[in-house]
């Protein structure tokens, strides 16, 4: 064993150079989640959306219904 003494442990601060260190990789953690979900799935929806909306026809969708007879109140 060496015969020198072990050097003291860094009390002071402690708490707060980890809280620091862990919010950061908390943010940069979340910031990340946030933009994959936004490219992943919310612009992939928002295209889906507008893609069938662009040629669709409400009326025809309501005839068709109407002659498959899934409205009662419609003759």
């Amino acid at each position: 064993m060496s015969s020198g003494a072990l050097p003291k442990p860094q009390m002071r601060g402690l708490l707060a150079r980890r809280l620091r260190v862990h919010i950061v990789g908390a943010f940069l953690t979340a910031l990340g989640v946030a933009a994959a979900y936004k490219f992943g799935v919310a612009e992939p929806r928002k295209k889906a959306y507008a893609d069938f909306y662009r040629d669709y026809d409400s009326m025809k969708d309501f005839e068709e219904m109407k002659a498959a007879g899934i409205f009662q109140s419609t003759k």
